[in-house]
């Protein structure tokens, strides 16, 4: 296998891979397979990442591993010490040292981002059920890290990594165990099975995990509450037309219908007629899965059904497709959704928009086109980018990474922290902002009105711009990356001023008329859409909704562009800042606080409002709200010094406490200095702790995790660690001279 070509499924093109039916010889009982970690190895061409087993010593001898390689795969590194920082500014140096080993060859980050449980297996179901051959090495380190994952306590799976064992995790994750060759026998495996057995089974899963069960044939289609295309055939103006939904809701829905319609289930063998007879505590001949269209264990229902949807469910059961469904409806409906299936896959040359959608278009397109046909071969060529390796396995990212995102915010803090233009870091900043120069999208979606996508000329994806989906705070973080470098003596001008004005008339379309702005669009339908939210295990899922990261992200990027550009678009620009900020005021808490949609919870949205505010010349002395949102933040500083909040915060809509965690103070510290908040010793105390956690290699270790999206679903941003510490030393050196630490 040769650097710059993808074999395979991310592993060699050779023979030993585990096969569809199941015919592989299983795993070892009991004992923890690996693979030669030495030989793995990372492949970044223009933002796409891949990870490659190289089988012989010749391979490996011709692709070296990079230093970011073994810091991935948790090998030693073998870095020189540091000398001990003394001031702020000499930690961000020791942590320049470190991360700038770490960028990649076409300028921009990688990481982890996993965090949710339940990405990995629909992954596997759809490889399995489309007889895509698994390499054995990408077998072998799946099960590794599903085995890492698990709960020591009970043998399950939660939701998420830090989550407890629930229903949906400990069903989709057994599953997938055995698909990828896991013995029923490992100790592991009968521990797995008895807490599932506790949870009831596999029909007390949610609808997402008896929707993959039903295809894999372990489940019958009866137990699966209606999915029915016919929705994608209401006229736009209906209130409750799929293009209304939040993105991710709808291309999930979209080939989950399809699937559905067709009641696709591949053919059963024997490892199929063994599972089924593990899911559940009755033997499965005895099951009427019917009955448990409804069923939900407690811990998996963090959104019960509505009554409405109950009512709509039941006649869609019993009275539309028995009676009243034709099959000119059922061809109409399922070549529609094909229509706009083939859209997805063709704006995003079948990357597709995250990966609990992407295995499903692959078996949707199995289903309509063939194993054989393009759209199948390209979305296995696809997949693999959606894969990370790690120190305990392989694992799932939430997208194909988070290129974008990661490099301009660490753009941004080098800048904040005086960085830029020391001619050392030059180089590596000159780098990244090339990755954004390629990276901005150039053109709009073919027919965006048809495949309701919102305009993406001039923005930036949250990872590359194959995937191509506008995000309001990526383009806006993205954008004022570029101003800030581009601004600055010895910096490249690459990204021309119509581009940047591109990035800006995008944006100005995304402003809901609350004033905020949400992520991907502006919010399309009504929260009463919820009501019909069938997910159950994910909370505000069903519309975009407005946030106070987002709007701050756009709040502080139109004016940074102003500043620069003060006759462009101004009359617009200043009606869409009034109209955010005020939305940020309004949506502050009575205690002070702002609730966090995409960062651990209250911490993470104080820092971005603070600065919104910051931006438009409110501060602890001048505004009561400032204040306010200040001694909130003073008063969860916990004994040590720092800031530590759980994710719990992010369920309950309470504040909860944590260890401190090096990223959450970092985010409180910035957000009290935004604020000019007029006490310095408690933030000293915090810059005390950040320096002092730091490693004598200029790292920050992994503590806990720092993301979230739906209200209940974790996931990680391990790049913040060094991101956020960067920015808050910074500002802190620039406001008090960059003191001794003492």
């Amino acid at each position: 296998m040769v650097k710059n070509k993808q074999l395979g499924l991310n592993g060699h093109a050779g023979d030993n891979r585990r096969h569809q039916n199941g015919s592989a010889e299983e795993a070892s009982i009991g004992v923890e397979e690996k693979t030669d970690i030495y030989r793995w190895r990372l492949l970044d061409e223009r933002g796409c990442q891949t990870w490659h087993y190289l089988e012989s010593d010749e391979e490996v001898k011709a692709w070296p591993q990079s230093i970011a390689d073994k810091y991935f795969l948790g090998l030693p590194l073998d870095l020189p010490n540091l000398p001990p920082p003394k001031t702020p500014i000499d930690s961000v140096q020791n942590c320049l040292s470190f991360f700038s080993k770490l960028q990649l060859p076409p300028g921009n980050w990688a990481c982890e981002y996993g965090g949710p449980m339940f990405l990995l297996p629909g992954m596997v179901c759809a490889w399995y059920v489309t007889q895509t051959p698994i390499p054995q090495p990408v077998a072998i380190e799946m099960r590794r890290y599903l085995f890492a994952r698990q709960n020591s306590t009970d043998g399950g799976w939660g939701l998420h990594i830090e989550g407890e064992s629930t229903a949906y995790g400990t069903t989709m994750t057994y599953v997938v165990l055995r698909l990828l060759g896991a013995s029923e026998e490992d100790k592991r495996m009968i521990k797995a099975r008895g807490m599932l057995h506790k949870l009831g089974g596999a029909v007390n899963g949610p609808h997402w995990a008896k929707f993959w069960l039903a295809v894999l044939g372990v489940m019958e289609w009866e137990a699966i509450n209606p999915v029915p295309p016919e929705l994608w055939l209401l006229p736009d103006w209906f209130p409750l037309a799929p293009w209304r939904w939040w993105i991710h809701m709808r291309q999930v829905f979209l080939p989950m219908s399809f699937i559905y319609s067709a009641k696709f289930t591949t053919p059963p063998n024997s490892l199929i007629r063994q599972i089924r007879e593990e899911l559940y505590t009755r033997p499965y001949s005895s099951i009427t899965f019917a009955a448990h269209r409804n069923s939900i264990h407690p811990r998996d229902n963090y959104h019960p059904k509505s009554f409405i949807l109950a009512i709509i469910n039941w006649i869609l059961v019993y009275i539309w497709f028995p009676f009243l469904r034709t099959d000119s409806i059922k061809r109409r409906a399922e070549d529609w959704t094909f229509d706009l299936i083939q859209r997805e896959d063709e704006n995003t040359d079948f990357a597709n928009l995250a990966p609990v959608s992407s295995p499903m278009n692959l078996v949707a397109c199995y289903i309509r086109e063939g194993p054989d046909s393009y759209s199948v071969r390209r979305h296995r060529e696809r997949l693999p980018e959606y894969l990370w390796m790690k120190n305990e396995g392989m694992l799932v990212n939430g997208t194909n990474g988070v290129q974008t995102w990661d490099t301009s915010w660490f753009i941004q803090a080098a800048v904040e922290a005086g960085m830029a233009g020391d001619i050392k870091w030059r180089p590596m900043l000159i780098k990244a902002l090339e990755f954004l120069d390629d990276q901005q999208i150039r053109e709009n979606c073919r027919e965006q009105d048809v495949c309701y996508r919102q305009q993406r000329k001039g923005a930036w994806a949250f990872s590359t711009k194959t995937q191509g989906y506008t995000v309001s705070d990526t383009t806006s973080e993205a954008l004022k990356a570029v101003l800030m470098l581009q601004r600055l003596p010895g910096y490249p001008t690459l990204v021309s001023d119509e581009r940047l004005q591109d990035a800006i008339d995008t944006l100005l379309t995304m402003q809901n008329a609350s004033g905020g702005f949400a992520s991907y669009e502006p919010t399309r339908g009504s929260e009463y859409l919820e009501y019909l939210n069938a997910a159950e295990v994910f909370g505000r899922i069903m519309v975009e909704y407005d946030y106070p990261e987002c709007s701050t992200a756009v709040v502080t990027a139109l004016r940074l562009f102003s500043s620069h550009y003060p006759y462009y678009r101004n009359a617009d620009i200043s009606k869409a800042v009034d109209g955010a900020v005020q939305y940020i005021r309004n949506a502050q808490r009575p205690d002070g606080s702002w609730y966090g949609s995409w960062g651990i919870c209250f911490t993470y949205a104080g820092m971005f409002a603070l600065e919104s505010l910051a931006s438009v010349g409110e501060s602890y002395s001048n505004s009561p709200r400032i204040a306010k949102a200040c001694e909130f933040l003073i008063s969860k500083q916990r004994a040590d010094a720092g800031w530590g909040e759980s994710y719990k915060s992010c369920e309950t809509g309470v504040y909860v406490q944590r260890e401190s965690q090096v990223v959450m103070t970092s985010w409180a510290i910035i957000g009290l200095m935004a604020a000019e908040y007029p006490e310095r010793e408690p933030i000293n105390r915090a810059v005390k702790l950040i320096v002092g956690r730091q490693s004598p290699n200029g790292e920050w270790k992994q503590e806990g995790i720092e993301g979230v999206f739906n209200k209940s679903v974790m996931i990680s941003y391990p790049n913040y660690k060094f991101t956020f510490p960067i920015k808050a030393l910074g500002m802190f050196a620039k406001k008090y001279g960059n003191p001794t630490i003492p």
